[in-house]
C-alpha cells in the first residue's frame, strides 16, 4: 500500500502530463515516484558525508641497505597475517609510533642511528 507521499508525487505527476489513457499513465508514473522517493534520501547522505581532502607530498630519501630490508621484513609480516601494506604505509606508522614517545626516547632512537651522506643523482 502506497504511503501519503507516493500518492501526493503520483498526482503531481498525473497532472503535468497529459497521458494518453489511464492504464498507461500508471505504469510510468508509479516507476518516476518511485525513483524520485529513493533519490532524495541518498543525495542528502552525500552532502553530509564529505571529508576533507588531504594534501599528499611525494620525496625521496637515503637510507641504509640493511634499514630498508628491515621494511620488507615488516611488510611480509602483516603479508603473513592477512593484512598487505605498503612502504609508506609501514614508514607512517612509525612515525605515529616515534611521535607517541617522550623527548628522551627520541634522543635515544636517533642517536642510535647510522649517519649517511645524502646521495643524490641527476637522472636527466
Amino acid at each position: 500500500m502506497p504511503d501519503k507521499k507516493s500518492v501526493t508525487i503520483t498526482k503531481e505527476i498525473s497532472t503535468k502530463k497529459a497521458p494518453a489513457t489511464a492504464k498507461k499513465a500508471a505504469k510510468p508514473v508509479a516507476k518516476s515516484a518511485t525513483k524520485k522517493l529513493v533519490m532524495a534520501p541518498a543525495k542528502a547522505v552525500k552532502k553530509t558525508d564529505k571529508s576533507p581532502k588531504i594534501k599528499v607530498v611525494r620525496d625521496s630519501f637515503s637510507m641504509p641497505q640493511d634499514e630498508y630490508e628491515e621494511i620488507a621484513k615488516i611488510k611480509a609480516s602483516f603479508r603473513k597475517d592477512g593484512m598487505p601494506v605498503k612502504k609508506s604505509e609501514v614508514l607512517r606508522a612509525a612515525l605515529k609510533a616515534l611521535g607517541g614517545l617522550n623527548m628522551m626516547q627520541k634522543k635515544r632512537l636517533l642517536t642510535g642511528l647510522q649517519k649517511i651522506k645524502a646521495n643524490r643523482s641527476n637522472k636527466g
